[in-house]
């Protein structure tokens, strides 16, 4: 094989290589920036759940007081 025939398969290769790792760049930018998003989702469903936990914690008192029962003594 002539010796230009050789760097052009060279030059083909580098140039394949060089694209697949842009793709691949750019798979792990859009799973990173996906992942960031559902960590953030997943915060705001967090704080959310322990405030319905508290909700759910206090409800039994609010009841109390608002039907005015009063523990026996």
């Amino acid at each position: 094989m002539p010796r230009a025939a050789k760097g052009n398969h060279l030059q083909e290769a580098i140039a394949l290589l060089i694209q697949n790792q842009a793709t691949f760049l750019s798979h792990i930018m859009e799973s990173y920036n996906r992942l960031s998003r559902i960590e953030g989702e997943l915060e705001q469903i967090k704080a959310i759940l322990l405030r319905h936990e508290r909700t759910l914690t206090e409800l039994p008192e609010a009841i109390r007081q608002k039907i005015g029962f009063k523990a026996p003594r």
